[in-house]
């Protein structure tokens, strides 16, 4: 397995991410469906929401295509600039590192074959999406910046392409941590070339059952945390047609719908602990590679890669080897390392995540989840028939019996280490109705998703998934376990909670630790935690001090009892070093009354939501600090946080007849610089508010703000 941060203490890898991503369609069905429009429309409604309403489905992936266009061009255009592996020629140096890795890992060529494997009617649509792209382009050309119309036209193996970026190579492979293993193997020359990926983070998701509901129906709680720009950017999509009626968002660039629901059933995702992808350590020899005690050869491309500079175009050669593992991605001396990543030779995940739209009972929908061909991601499920659902999803590598380090780098040069199959639909960690009548996932392991524990890790190979269950997936299981009635208003309260668990957790023992051993600083100090509600709402006076604390104090030894599968709930738990955790209390003390004046300035004055012209008080903060709401900042020059990432979409459905669902999409439905939907969310967003979502086409026609017809 590649070394990978995403899980416990640190910031968790989504979304997305969510997240993500996923998402379009196969050839229509060839049973009767209902009469449906026969014009294809956009209604837009006043959040910048396409309500598309198309005769079939070629059209509504034109539709798609260029309401994808209208509210992203730039942004689309560039990643699909990079999912090529031009962006150097096309924008310059600063993109040759991404350029060589999207090469080096075959993403452009696969994206072609992946268009060319898919079925009569799908292949089609695709290039329905893509012409609706350069339909929106041609006739809309002052509406998108100059520097990136260099990519048009698109097609549609450039959708493909940069799914594969997203889903394969940034949320299986991380790239930081290929260049991590390189860097131990001294190849500095290639480590440029792996670091230029961006951090992905995770997700939550909670499916409510029908006992558990006050209501006395299924719910379900979408919530993938992603970073708020480039290959992570959600757009939120209403498609409509005689086959389908579904709600939700999708990745910027990718047809269809990847988180949604319709009106009998949802799903969600978050980012899980699967390992999809290993590093194969290689020893050269004669040009070649030891293998089973042979010299085997390479298979070896040249591919030509065009760098734009002031002096115009100059050319570089780039030699591409693979071992009978994968791509060889670094190398020095003797030594190299291939890269072996799950899923690349399925290319049906467009037409599952459709199945998955069309479905109505969960009989449907898990026949879909059955191809398998999302390599990886939890779904969480709910319906209206009151079933709700926890997969484990993906394809897990069946990793040979022996003593390897699959967390680290695996032995190449024999074909014991060399994995070829997967794990089936049915041998993934699976949660149906469970007895709890609640499920929940944070980024932890499947073993944690319900108490009483309806799965043991010791049924599954040690491989499988990981043991542990960090604060926020604590708190998230605390905030469903403590109520036995949820009401849909309840749900939607306990999603905004921005109770810092670690805080709750370890604040006793600071405080004993400080009334031995600190000094005044840090008994000033004290003061204002002990006066503290534990939260990070934007008007709360002491999560910048605590987090500060921990900020200085953290390490591998800072609990007194680690994390402990027997008390998965309330472990860790205490100080490990009083007396250090009082000087490091003083220490951050000092540093916050240095940096905002007081020790007991409010989290929103110094973290921000500001995006266009919108420069709120912000409130949620970073997963390693245990909340369920997540929000991660960038320092800015003038001492303000800026949000960067985590809270993205959020929907809550109970599935009643009709369906009820409010949303909040963090940032906006548009990146478009000018466009009045770049952050006209934040202000809910601020106010911990979500806004109903339009299903009915009366409902979309009363909040109608522009009507398009093709």
């Amino acid at each position: 397995m590649i070394p990978n941060p995403r899980f416990g203490s640190k910031s968790v890898y989504v979304v997305a991410l969510a997240v993500l991503i996923f998402a379009t369609a196969c050839q229509p069905p060839t049973s009767e469906v209902p009469e449906g429009p026969e014009v294809t429309e956009i209604l837009w409604d006043e959040w910048g929401v396409p309500h598309i309403y198309a005769p079939d489905f070629e059209q509504l992936n034109y539709a798609q295509g260029w309401a994808h266009a209208r509210n992203h061009a730039d942004l689309m255009l560039r990643l699909f600039g990079q999912a090529r592996g031009r962006a150097a020629e096309y924008w310059g140096e600063s993109y040759l590192a991404s350029d060589r890795f999207v090469r080096t890992v075959g993403i452009p060529g696969r994206g072609q074959e992946w268009y060319e494997a898919q079925g009569p009617g799908f292949k089609e649509a695709l290039d329905a999406f893509a012409r609706g792209i350069n339909d929106y382009a041609a006739q809309h050309p002052e509406a998108i910046a100059d520097e990136v119309e260099v990519v048009l036209p698109v097609v549609a193996a450039d959708a493909l392409a940069h799914l594969q970026r997203i889903i394969h190579f940034t949320f299986i492979v991380d790239p930081r941590q290929v260049a991590a293993a390189a860097r131990r193997l001294n190849s500095e020359a290639q480590v440029a070339m792996l670091e230029d990926a961006g951090e992905v983070y995770g997700s939550n998701a909670w499916a409510v059952a029908p006992q558990r509901a006050a209501g006395g129906h299924a719910m379900l709680v979408a919530n993938p945390h992603l970073p708020w720009s480039d290959l992570f950017t959600w757009f939120e999509v209403h498609l409509v047609s005689p086959e389908v009626d579904i709600s939700g968002v999708t990745l910027v660039g990718t047809p269809i719908v990847g988180i949604g629901f319709n009106d009998y059933l949802g799903w969600t995702h978050t980012v899980n602990t699967h390992d999809g992808a290993d590093l194969y350590q290689l020893t050269l020899r004669d040009d070649g590679y030891v293998y089973d005690d042979e010299v085997r050869e390479f298979d070896v491309v040249t591919e030509t890669v065009k760098v734009l500079g002031d002096d115009g175009l100059r050319e570089e050669e780039l030699k591409i080897r693979s071992s009978v593992h994968g791509p060889v991605v670094a190398a020095a001396g003797d030594k190299a390392l291939a890269l072996r990543v799950v899923g690349l030779d399925h290319s049906g995940m467009f037409e599952q995540y459709w199945e998955m739209a069309r479905a109505t009972d969960f009989e449907t929908f898990e026949a879909a989840e059955r191809r398998l061909q999302m390599p990886m991601f939890t779904t969480m499920y709910a319906d209206r028939d009151g079933h709700i659902m926890h997969l484990f999803g993906g394809l897990t590598p069946k990793r040979p019996a022996g003593d390897w380090d699959w967390s680290g780098v695996v032995p190449g040069d024999t074909s014991a280490t060399l994995w070829t199959e997967t794990h089936s639909y049915d041998e993934l960690p699976r949660v149906v109705d469970p007895e709890s009548g609640w499920l929940q996932n944070a980024n932890d392991p499947p073993w944690t998703t319900t108490f009483p524990a309806a799965l043991d890790a010791d049924d599954f190979p040690s491989y499988m998934a990981p043991r542990f269950m960090h604060f926020r997936a604590q708190q998230s299981a605390q905030l469903l376990m403590a109520d036995d009635s949820i009401t849909f208003e309840e749900l939607e309260l306990y999603k905004h909670s921005t109770e810092m668990e670690l805080a709750v957790r370890v604040l006793d023992d600071l405080e004993a630790a400080v009334a031995a051993h600190g000094d005044d600083t840090a008994k000033r100090a004290m003061e204002v935690l002990s006066a503290w509600d534990r939260t990070t709402d934007a008007d709360s006076r002491g999560g910048v001090l605590f987090a500060a604390f921990f900020h200085q104090a953290r390490g591998q030894d800072f609990f007194a009892v680690s994390w402990n599968e027997d008390e998965p709930m309330t472990t860790p738990d205490g100080i490990a070093d009083p007396a250090a955790a009082a000087a490091a209390l003083s220490a951050a003390a000092e540093h916050v009354e240095e940096s905002h004046g007081a020790i007991d300035v409010s989290w929103g004055e110094v973290h921000r939501l500001r995006r266009g012209n919108y420069d709120l008080p912000g409130h949620g903060g970073p997963n390693s600090l245990g909340l369920f709401r997540v929000v991660s900042y960038r320092p800015g020059d003038d001492g303000k946080a800026a949000a960067v990432q985590g809270e993205t979409y959020v929907a809550v459905i109970e599935f009643s007849d009709p369906v009820r669902a409010e949303a909040l999409l963090s940032y906006g439905n548009s990146s478009q610089p000018n466009s009045p939907h770049n952050g006209d969310q934040l202000e809910l967003f601020a106010k911990k508010e979500l806004r109903p979502v339009w299903r009915t086409r009366a409902d979309v026609e009363a909040h109608l703000a522009e009507h398009e017809t093709f």
